[in-house]
């Protein structure tokens, strides 16, 4: 176990090497987060992983090019350079199937992603026979070694990661136009093309970069792990993008760190793990889009929809009872109450322990239940705000009058105070009377209510 004194090493940076990895990475993250989010709105999110096996085979050719003409086969610039010229290789190859053949999109990354990725594989096992080259560590392109980085490799990293973000930020209206709507953008004489082949380089540019941190198996994660976690918090694109390339460097921070003080275990790997962190925590507990917030509005709801049935049904029992007088709060009995819904018993306690607990209950004697007055108060203006949208549907949906009970009951819930505001005064000035009470498919129809 790490001590005190080396945790607040690296958390501080005190380390040249610790800190030379950590904010390369971090670098790598926020770029990779940032174009990342791009691939996620475009549906593309496998293209990175085929982008990244399509690398493998310029790295062992650049290393069998540079050893043949004498110079350094481990020269980093050259083996990214290859790298890159696969890359965009891969990219070409799939945008040819694509556009020439009725293919789809997976299909064609698939293809890339296979074929080079055998194609590497074999590469790198034919340049270690190479007479008077050691090819030892060019795996480490597949899995990542941040060990071997040089103060040369933060300068690039950093170099790549600010101009592909430049790049995002000043793209991005064409971006999210080509993500959400390409025939529409090429149908306003927007350059698609050329907006797609751009966002592809950006993509190849931190694919590249990020081989030597997380290596080309991993960097997949890295850059659509974070857009894939900063969009559950969210439901606005460019909140979005800030968020994703701030989990982005957060991962590559934290992965970084922990890797630092845990040698035995590869920053890659770690830095993967950090990131799907995020993401578990992200889908469980973000409030916008995450399980737990969704599972908890959704028992809300249902609880509100079983109270608001429990409530109109004794309304509509008073209002059987006062016959043409006015409705008065008085006992029913539960018997009639469960004749008006299809609730299961288990349904009708929960639902009646629920209206309890909220005051809309009040004691009564055995067998019967009588509304406490802000339930009475709460069952008419719920009853009216079912009648209000049934009248609406009649009158302008043309929904048939023995079908609007029903339908009217799948909205009526999620109507607030404005769209019920909106409603009257609609109705008011087309001159439709708002009919509380009767029910308006009662008065259509003559049927007793199928509430």
């Amino acid at each position: 176990m790490p001590s005190w004194s080396d945790i607040f090493e690296v958390v501080l940076l005190q380390n040249y090497n610790t800190r030379l990895v950590v904010v390369s990475t971090m670098l790598l993250g926020v770029a990779a987060g940032l174009i990342g989010s791009f691939l996620l709105l475009r549906k593309r999110s496998l293209m990175a992983d085929a982008l990244s096996h399509a690398t493998l085979p310029g790295v062992a050719i650049a290393f069998a090019v540079m050893v043949g003409m004498g110079l350094s086969g481990k020269s980093l610039p050259g083996l990214l350079l290859g790298a890159t010229l696969s890359g965009v290789a891969g990219i070409f190859t799939m945008l040819v199937i694509r556009n020439t053949t009725r293919l789809r999109d997976d299909v064609a990354m698939g293809f890339v992603l296979s074929v080079f990725f055998g194609i590497g594989v074999a590469s790198l096992q034919m340049v270690q026979g190479m007479p008077g080259a050691s090819a030892a560590g060019l795996e480490s392109f597949i899995y990542g070694k941040t060990a071997s980085m040089v103060k040369s490799d933060f300068y690039l990293i950093a170099t790549v990661a600010a101009v592909s973000s430049g790049m995002a930020f000043l793209f991005l209206k064409e971006f999210l136009l080509l993500c959400f709507d390409d025939g529409f953008a090429a149908s306003q004489g927007w350059p698609t093309l050329f907006l797609d082949v751009l966002l592809l380089a950006l993509v190849t540019a931190v694919t590249v970069i990020g081989l030597q941190s997380v290596g080309l198996i991993l960097v997949i994660a890295f850059l659509i792990t974070p857009p894939t976690s900063a969009r559950f918090w969210t439901q606005k694109l460019r909140t979005m993008l800030i968020l994703s390339a701030a989990i982005g460097g957060l991962s590559g921070w934290l992965g970084a760190s922990i890797s630092a003080l845990t040698p035995q275990l590869p920053a890659g790997a770690v830095i993967v793990l950090v990131a799907a962190s995020l993401f578990l925590t992200s889908m469980l507990f973000a409030p916008a889009r995450g399980v737990i917030p969704r599972l908890l509005r959704h028992a809300r709801l249902r609880r509100k929809v079983g109270r608001q049935h429990l409530l109109r049904a004794a309304y509509e029992l008073l209002e059987a009872a006062a016959g043409d007088g006015p409705v008065m709060n008085r006992s029913f009995a539960l018997a009639d109450l469960v004749e008006k819904r299809t609730w299961s018993k288990g349904e009708l306690k929960h639902i009646l322990r629920v209206a309890r607990r909220e005051d809309h209950l009040e004691p009564a004697e055995p067998g019967r239940l009588r509304l406490s007055e802000p339930g009475f108060g709460e069952a008419a203006r719920v009853t009216r705000n079912h009648r209000l949208w049934e009248t609406y549907l009649i009158t302008y949906a043309d929904i048939a009058p023995s079908h609007v009970d029903r339908d009217a009951d799948l909205v009526e819930h999620i109507l607030g105070a404005r769209l019920v505001r909106e409603l009257e005064e609609y109705l008011t000035n087309h001159g439709v009377e708002i009919p509380v009470p009767p029910s308006p498919h009662l008065i259509e129809t003559g049927t007793p209510s199928a509430s």
